[in-house]
């Protein structure tokens, strides 16, 4: 086990888990203890399954499959985005719209909707529009770029889901469930491991740790695609 890496793990304060009133009992195996009503996560654990989740991503991308990564929370929107952007491969960074795995059709139709707009200038009837047409059929774009941006190209499911606080993205969880796409997360000490095929265990909630986690999840992807 790297020492450079424990040590970037902790100064990056992935050791940290929720408070301890507010855990969940199938995590007892993956916790050392508590400090200040806080829970220490065993990071031991954390880089074993990060290999494993690394190593199993990798060996998707080495195969020319894609991967969706996911994290809505303010604290992951950019690190998802450029996680995704890194590897090639896709991410939704805001908002998950129900049916995004399981009604491709209705997000296609979504992702078509927003590039009619993106090619609003170029309409016939664009002169004919006034001010306040133009302005809300703008919000109206926008608001689909940030849903829908990261996953336009996306036709077909992808082949694994990676997700940040897997506790709040519940419904990209059961979505992946449901079609069997095998699914890795980070897993904070309040979250069920149980509903994850490569569950990370670590604090979720922190910019540094979410960052240094996919950091070391994408290296080797992006060593799988050269």
């Amino acid at each position: 086990m790297s020492n450079e890496l424990i040590t970037e793990l902790v100064e990056a304060g992935v050791h940290f888990g929720h408070q301890s009133r507010k855990w969940n009992p199938k995590m007892r195996n993956y916790i050392l203890g508590e400090k200040h009503n806080v829970h220490i996560i065993d990071l031991e654990k954390t880089i074993e399954q990060l290999d494993d989740a690394g190593k199993y991503l990798s060996g998707l991308v080495s195969k020319g499959k894609k991967i969706l990564f996911v994290g809505c929370k303010r604290q992951a929107q950019d690190a998802v985005r450029e996680a995704a952007e890194a590897t090639g491969q896709f991410y939704v960074n805001h908002r998950w719209l129900g049916g995004t795995l399981t009604n491709q059709e209705t997000v296609r139709r979504s992702v078509g909707r927003m590039e009619s707009l993106e090619n609003l200038q170029k309409s016939p009837d664009f002169k004919k529009m006034s001010k306040k047409e133009i302005a809300s059929l703008n919000r109206e774009k926008e608001k689909l770029h940030l849903r829908l941006s990261g996953i336009r190209n996306m036709v077909n499911l992808p082949d694994a889901v990676v997700i940040v606080d897997s506790a709040r993205e519940y419904n990209a969880i059961n979505e992946a469930r449901k079609l069997r796409i095998p699914i890795v997360a980070l897993v904070d000490s309040n979250a069920d491991p149980d509903l994850v095929d490569y569950p990370i265990v670590s604090n979720d909630d922190a910019i540094r740790s979410i960052r240094v986690i996919l950091k070391n999840l994408i290296d080797p992807i992006v060593g799988a695609a050269k």
